[in-house]
């Protein structure tokens, strides 16, 4: 079953923000981790350089949390955008991404949206059980901070209006 995209889910590399990391070291860290090769399907550079990684149509090894009320995972359902970055030069979480990033990022966000029926973009904290039932992922149940900013609003005006009928 391959994967059928309603979600994008944004990430950070979790590298500090004076320090590179190269979409070799990405995979070969992936690949470590028993993914069999990087599990994202884009990658950001510094530079705005954006890299392909797995094809759209494959799925992702990149969120492992399960959708709400469904029994897969995001990984399934869902498009993984990676960014370099992620942490300040003492390893905090920081929102670093540089402007090339964030233009590269919205351009891609976007043409992801016009090709695929997006139901939403998040962040991958955003995609953390809601350990408390109350529909919400707070702060509180994080299981990380990645990707270090605010999806949700940043990106949320670019997604089409659903009109529910009753």
């Amino acid at each position: 079953m391959g994967n059928k995209p309603k979600y994008i889910v944004i990430h950070c590399s979790a590298t500090r923000e004076d320090k590179d990391y190269t979409e070799q070291q990405l995979n070969a860290g992936h690949v470590a981790r028993g993914f069999g090769k990087w599990g994202y399907h884009y990658y950001i550079r510094k530079d705005g350089r954006i890299v392909p990684m797995r094809g759209e149509n494959e799925v992702g090894a990149h969120d492992n949390y399960l959708v709400p009320g469904e029994k897969f995972s995001y990984n399934r359902c869902s498009i993984g955008i990676c960014y370099e970055g992620g942490l300040d030069k003492n390893g905090k979480a920081k929102d670093t991404r540089t402007d090339a990033q964030k233009e590269a990022m919205g351009k891609l966000i976007q043409d992801i949206c016009n090709r695929h029926e997006i139901l939403d973009v998040l962040g991958h904290r955003d995609t953390s059980p809601d350990k408390n039932g109350d529909g919400i992922v707070e702060k509180c149940e994080w299981m990380k901070e990645c990707p270090c900013f605010d999806v949700k609003s940043e990106f949320e005006s670019w997604l089409p209006t659903i009109i529910v009928k009753p």
